[in-house]
């Protein structure tokens, strides 16, 4: 079993797995390979100069997967409770077992509205229905938390990345029992 399962892997879900995956977490990013960020030409993006949507999507994977996050390219069709956690199923057919499971899906309710997750009316342009979180990332079921322009934040892929990476800090704190914080030193 996953300890953490991140469905959509843009700019909030690959944000979350390094997170989980870089602390140790047994960590699973199901990707679909259908997401905006990929559409997207980025000058506001903090730390770098520039970069096209697929080389954003793309380093994002590779970092998560570096850290020991698992990458599985397929599309998730179903999200049920299973004894004291999750089974992710797919348009392959697999199946994905996951303690907490973190909706990364961009634009897409419905995976969230099958599953029993409560949503809400969207803020921002263009986005009509978002799920409704509290603020640290938790939906109305315990153990499903979700993270970016799907939870309600900003489409800017840097806002959506930051939100991703808090939902994983607080799972990753909760799995713990003491608060998480990841920060690196400059080798002497």
């Amino acid at each position: 079993m996953y300890e953490i399962a991140i469905i959509g892997a843009g700019p909030a879900g690959a944000s979350a797995a390094l997170f989980a995956a870089k602390a140790g977490k047994k960590t699973l990013l199901i990707d679909n390979d259908k997401g905006m960020t990929r559409r997207g030409w980025y000058e506001n993006y903090y730390g770098i100069a520039e970069i096209g949507g697929p080389e954003l999507v793309e380093t994002g994977h590779k970092q998560a997967v570096k850290f020991g996050a698992e990458l599985v390219a397929d599309q998730a069709v179903n999200l049920t409770a299973k004894g004291e956690g999750f089974v992710i199923e797919s348009e392959s057919g697999a199946a994905y077992e996951a303690k907490h499971v973190i909706l990364a899906t961009g634009v897409l309710t419905d995976l969230a509205a099958k599953a029993g997750v409560e949503t809400k009316d969207g803020t921002e342009p263009r986005i009509k229905t978002v799920v409704a979180v509290n603020a640290e990332g938790r939906t109305n079921i315990a153990g499903i938390w979700a993270a970016g322009t799907v939870a309600g934040v900003s489409v800017h892929a840097i806002i959506t990345a930051g939100d991703g990476a808090k939902v994983a800090i607080n799972i990753i704190s909760e799995l713990n029992g003491a608060r998480y914080v990841d920060h690196d030193l400059l080798k002497a």
